[in-house]
């Protein structure tokens, strides 16, 4: 089971994968250029680049699971709604 076969978070879905890198293999999985955008535009962009992943935003405060899932990604975003750290799936 690869990609956009994999269920929509949750349930997490990482096989034998342990880096963002080996569940990108049909998609994209690390977003850098989405920094300083608005949280919501950039949850779009990687559904668009990526249909295999959910996007969840975290607001500033909120923590993230441990995990790693290769059909989520979170995406930080600071007190102005903007991306603030590099989404990556996982």
């Amino acid at each position: 089971m690869v990609g956009a076969s994999w269920p929509h978070y949750p349930p997490c879905v990482s096989e034998d994968c342990t880096n963002a890198a080996c569940c990108g293999q049909e998609f994209k999985y690390v977003w850098p250029e989405l920094i300083g955008k608005p949280a919501s535009e950039a949850a779009e962009i990687i559904k668009k680049s990526n249909p295999a992943v959910t996007v969840l935003i975290l607001k500033p405060g909120f923590i993230r699971l441990e995990n790693f899932c290769c059909n989520r990604v979170y995406v930080f975003s600071d007190g102005n709604g903007r991306v603030s750290e590099v989404p990556t799936v996982g």
